[in-house]
Parts: C-alpha cells; sequence; structure tokens
C-alpha cells in the first residue's frame, strides 16, 4: 500500500498551526539540508533551517519557542528557492515566531535599549525590527 505523504495531516495541534500560518507542507521535507547549505544567517542559529522543520514535524514545541534560529532568520529567502520539495522555510519560520508574538511574547524590548543607542539606529532599522520582532 502507498501512503500519499502530501495528504497526510499531522494530528499536533501547535504543528496544524505552523502549517496553517505558513501554508506549508511540513511532512513533505525529507531532511536533505539544502536549505541549511545555504543559509547566510546559519552561524547565529541554534539550529539549522532543517531542524527547525524536524523539530516542527515531530512536534517539539518548547523546542522551537525556545530557539534563537526563528529570530535570526534573514527572511532572505535562500532556503526557499534550495528546497527541492518547494518548502517555503522562510514562512515556516515566520510562522513560528507568529505564534509567540500572537501570545504577546516580544522577541525586543524597546525600553531594554538605551534611548542614546536608539539615537543611533537609522528609523527604518527600528521600524523593521518592530514589525518582525514585537506584537
Amino acid at each position: 500500500m502507498r501512503i500519499n505523504i502530501s495528504q497526510k495531516k499531522i494530528r499536533d495541534s501547535f504543528v496544524q498551526k505552523i502549517q496553517e500560518i505558513s501554508g506549508q507542507n511540513l511532512l513533505v521535507c525529507y531532511q536533505c539540508g539544502k536549505c541549511s547549505a545555504g543559509c547566510p544567517a546559519v552561524a547565529e542559529m541554534d539550529i539549522l533551517p532543517n531542524q527547525v522543520i524536524r523539530f516542527a514535524q515531530l512536534g517539539l514545541k518548547e523546542e522551537l519557542l525556545r530557539c534563537r534560529a526563528i529570530w535570526a532568520c534573514a527572511s532572505c529567502l535562500t532556503c526557499n528557492v534550495r528546497c527541492p520539495k518547494g518548502i517555503k522555510i522562510a514562512e515556516v519560520m515566520e510562522a513560528i515566531r507568529q505564534i509567540l508574538l500572537r501570545q504577546r511574547l516580544d522577541h525586543v524590548d524597546i525600553n531594554k535599549i538605551p534611548p542614546d543607542k536608539r539615537k543611533e539606529f537609522p528609523a527604518i532599522a527600528l521600524i523593521s525590527n518592530f514589525r518582525k520582532f514585537t506584537s
């Protein structure tokens, strides 16, 4: 009997939420590692992009929500282009960030940045930062 993996459903509600927000089927990833091999932000990550997908496949919610990789992702889309299965990994990273931000768990607190440092940042950098890292 042959099972069509693209029609298979993950039962874990956390993983379903990731798939719903990202629009990606996590089960089609077979862990080739091409996304990680091309990632320019991998040096800043604690787990690799393909490991983020694997953690999600396994439903390792706490590990994913604590990892730095989802915040280090530059959303450059290199992983999307390199994926032989067409998984949009940057969208998966964004979905995981969104799950945290929807819980009002901001990654950046403006009050912790000294006022003199805030003046040094270009306005567009601050705006971009807040769009990605705060709820």
